[in-house]
């Protein structure tokens, strides 16, 4: 059964203007009103309630060197929507978490340790492997959350109550970024897997779902991290890095339908609202996620 988590966090993006607020903590209730939340009760999810976010804050200029935009708050929501995480998996229930930005994959992460670990499936149109090591523009973390999952950012953040890493890297599959990304070759020495939209898109979602799962580790329960900014800006602008080049949602949804049986829980992030006025991409997202993870965490006997 899945268990729909809302978790409306804007904590880990940078400000759309000087003093601004990221739109993303609006995006679970945009999708309610696009009819998401009807659809997956009607096929049997429950409502696990909210996790809401400290206050979003613009600190730029006056938080401490080496430290990033709002972290403490980041930390605290972590801790607090990993606890519901493990509830729900230890309820027997599968997450299905929507953003919010993507440092809920923090949350994931440590629910994912506490519980015996899993392998993640990243999927963004960007790398988000930004970190102290190979850049001085560390500040998002929705922009440096595949860093962190894997260890390679600072300790406070990636290795809360001493339980980073996260993941494994050698059970860390990567989907869906653009050959122009800037830290592609990093990533693919660091992980098990890489594989960008343009592969998808030429040789079909099927084949790479097949490969995530033919690695060792992600062939049974797995995390799924799904950054809406996969999907081609023609498809989805309403993010805050659009960038051509990306999937379809039939693409997207072909891959999800592919992976989500054998995940034990997945997210969903960086959908903007007020990017999307009259509400026609969060239609797009709400078919996506409906449609996609139809079959979450559906496998039977690999926990």
């Amino acid at each position: 059964m899945v268990a729909v988590v809302s978790a409306p966090t804007n904590l880990g993006l940078r400000p759309p203007v000087r003093g601004g607020v990221p739109g993303t903590a609006k995006a679970p209730d945009a999708l309610r009103e696009a009819g998401l939340h009807r659809r997956l009760h009607a096929a049997g999810a429950v409502d696990a309630g909210v996790v809401l976010p400290g206050r979003y804050v613009d600190d730029d200029g006056r938080r401490p060197a080496g430290t990033v935009r709002n972290q403490a708050a980041i930390i605290d929501h972590a801790r607090r929507l990993a606890h519901r995480l493990f509830e729900i998996r230890e309820a027997g229930q599968t997450p299905l978490v929507l953003g919010g930005d993507c440092s809920l994959a923090i949350a994931a992460g440590l629910a994912s340790r506490v519980t015996g670990g899993g392998g993640l499936v990243h999927i963004d149109g960007h790398t988000d492997f930004r970190h102290p090591g190979n850049s001085t523009g560390v500040g998002s973390v929705a922009g440096e959350d595949l860093a962190i999952a894997i260890g390679r950012h600072s300790p406070e953040l990636a290795e809360i109550d001493g339980l980073g890493p996260y993941y494994d890297a050698d059970r860390v599959a990567h989907i869906g970024h653009r050959y122009e990304d800037a830290f592609v070759e990093e990533v693919r020495e660091a992980i098990a897997l890489v594989i960008p939209a343009d592969e998808v898109i030429l040789h079909g979602a099927a084949r790479a779902a097949s490969r995530v799962r033919a690695v060792e580790g992600l062939e049974r329960r797995y995390w799924i991290q799904v950054d809406v900014d996969v999907l081609d800006p023609v498809h989805m602008p309403a993010v805050d890095s659009p960038d051509p080049g990306g999937l379809a949602p039939d693409e997207l949804i072909g891959l999800l339908r592919a992976l989500a049986p054998h995940a034990w829980g997945a997210s969903v992030t960086v959908f903007d609202p007020d990017l999307d006025p009259d509400g026609v991409h969060a239609a797009t997202l709400a078919d996506v996620i409906a449609e996609g993870f139809a079959e979450l965490g559906t496998a039977p006997g690999e926990e």
